[in-house]
C-alpha cells in the first residue's frame, strides 16, 4: 500500500501544477519478473516518476510508453519480452527470464472513478478491498478496459461499464476475498476473451507502539518508510509527542485503559509493548490479550512474559488459552543477532511482515519454487460457493437488486 499512497501523492501534486499524467501496472507476467501483478508507476508529462514497474530496467521505454498513452489519451498494453539475454530488443540489461504485460493509462482528473481515484477510495479503506484491471491480451489495439471497478467487503462501490461481466466477475472478486489472494480472470465479451487482474488489496499494518523511549525512534522511521500506519501510546506526555515523533500517524497519551479507549483492533494490527515498565506493560497485556490483534510483541526475555501471565492469572483470574498464547510473541523479534535498537527495530519489523504475510522466515535460497506467490488463472465457482460467506452473500444481494436478469 505504500507504493500507492505515494503515487496518490504524487498525482496530486501533479494535477495542482497542471500536469498531464498516465499510470502504468503490471497487469500479468509470464515467468520470472522482478515485479509481479499489481506494481505501479505514476508518470507525468514531464517525466517524473513514481513507483516501479521493474527493477529499473523497463522503466526508460515504459516512460515513452506512458507519454505516448498521454498524448493519445488511450489506454495501451504493452508486451516486454526479458527472456531474449541478447537484450535486442530495447537495448538494456533485463535479465529477468520473463514476459512482462504493462498496461498504460491516462489519467482524466474530470472524471469521478479514474484508476487513481479508486486507489485511493482503497487506500483510505481500513478493510480489505479488491482493484479489477481490465485488459486484452488478444487485441493490443482493441479494447483495454483498465482499472474500472473496486469492490468493497460489503459490496460494490463502482459498477462496471460492461454489465455483461459482472456475474462472472463477482464470482472472482468473492474468491479473492475469501482466500485473500489476487487472481487472473478470463471472461467473454461480444465473442472476445478479456482478461483481469482481480487484485486483492490489503490496508496497510497498523503498528501501535506502547512505549515512547529513545529505543523507539528507529523503529518509528522504518514503519515511516515502509508505509506503516503507526500509533505511539505512553503515560508519559513528556516523552509521548509530536516534537519526539513526527512521522506517526497517532499519539495516545494515559493510563492503559484510556489508551486502549482510543484504538481499534484489526487484522494487521500489530502491537508493542516496550516501555520499560512492567506494571504498565502488563496492564496493557491484560487488555490486548482478549482482541483480535493478530501479533502482540513483548519486548524482553520470555520470563519477564511468563511472570506477566502468571500474574495476570493470579491477580485477574484471566484464563491464557492457546489461541492468545499464539498471538504474544515474547521475546519479539526473529533471531538475527541483534544488539543495537536499529538493529531490532529491524528483527520486529520483519517478523511483525512475516506474521502478517502468513510466511515462515526461512532464507530465500532455501525456499522452493519462485520468490513470490503467483497470480494463478481463476477457477470458475458456481454461484453462493461459499453461501455463509457473507462478502459473497453482499455482493450477489447487491447485484440481484441493482440488476436481476444478470444473475
Amino acid at each position: 500500500m505504500k507504493e500507492i499512497e505515494d503515487i496518490i501523492q504524487s498525482y496530486k501534486k501533479a494535477v495542482a501544477a497542471g500536469k498531464k499524467t498516465a499510470l502504468a501496472t503490471v497487469v500479468y507476467v509470464e515467468g520470472s519478473s522482478y515485479r509481479r501483478p499489481g506494481a505501479r508507476m505514476l508518470v507525468t508529462e514531464d517525466g517524473e516518476l513514481t513507483g516501479a514497474i521493474s527493477g529499473g530496467c523497463l522503466e526508460g521505454d515504459a516512460l515513452r510508453k506512458a507519454l505516448l498513452a498521454i498524448s493519445q489519451q488511450k489506454n495501451k498494453l504493452v508486451t516486454y519480452d526479458t527472456t531474449d539475454e541478447d537484450d535486442v530488443q530495447f537495448g538494456v540489461q533485463l535479465g529477468c527470464n520473463g514476459i512482462v504485460h504493462i498496461l498504460f493509462e491516462p489519467i482524466d482528473p474530470t472524471l469521478a472513478d479514474h484508476p487513481v481515484a479508486l486507489l485511493e477510495k482503497a487506500s483510505l479503506s481500513e478493510m480489505d478491498t479488491v482493484i479489477v484491471t481490465l485488459f486484452s491480451l488478444s487485441t493490443y489495439d482493441g479494447l483495454q478496459p483498465g482499472t474500472c471497478a473496486l469492490y468493497y467487503e460489503g459490496g460494490i462501490n463502482k459498477r462496471l461499464a460492461y454489465p455483461a461481466l459482472e456475474p462472472a466477475i463477482a464470482q472472482d472478486v468473492a474468491t479473492v476475498f475469501h482466500y485473500k489472494n489476487s487472481i487472473l480472470g478470463q471472461y467473454q465479451l461480444d465473442g472476445d476473451t478479456i482478461s483481469g487482474l482481480i487484485e486483492w488489496l490489503a490496508p496497510p499494518v497498523s503498528l501501535v507502539i506502547a512505549g515512547a523511549g529513545n529505543d523507539v525512534f528507529p523503529l518509528v522511521q522504518m514503519a515511516h518508510i515502509a508505509g506503516w500506519h503507526t500509533t505511539v501510546a505512553d503515560g508519559r506526555p513528556g516523552h509521548a509527542n509530536r516534537q519526539r515523533f513526527p512521522d506517526v500517524r497517532r499519539i495516545v497519551t494515559g493510563k492503559p485503559a484510556i489508551v486502549m479507549e482510543q484504538l481499534r483492533m484489526g487484522a494487521q494490527t500489530a502491537v508493542l509493548l516496550m516501555t520499560h515498565n512492567y506494571n504498565y506493560d502488563k496492564a496493557m497485556l491484560a487488555l490486548l490479550l482478549p482482541q483480535s490483534c493478530p501479533y502482540i510483541g513483548v519486548l524482553g526475555p520470555s520470563r519477564k512474559m511468563e511472570r506477566m501471565l502468571q500474574e495476570l492469572t493470579t491477580e485477574t483470574g484471566l484464563v491464557v488459552d492457546d489461541a492468545m498464547r499464539s498471538r504474544i510473541y515474547g521475546p519479539t523479534g526473529l533471531d538475527i543477532g541483534a544488539e543495537t535498537s536499529e538493529e531490532i527495530a529491524l528483527s520486529v519489523m520483519a517478523e511483525i511482515k512475516m506474521v502478517m504475510a502468513g510466511k515462515n522466515g526461512q532464507p530465500l535460497r532455501e525456499k522452493a519454487g519462485p520468490i513470490h506467490g503467483q497470480v494463478h488463472a481463476t477457477f470458475r465457482f458456481e454461484k453462493n460457493a461459499f453461501p455463509d460467506d457473507p462478502i459473497t452473500c453482499a455482493i450477489n444481494e447487491q447485484l440481484s437488486n441493482d440488476n436481476p436478469s444478470t444473475i
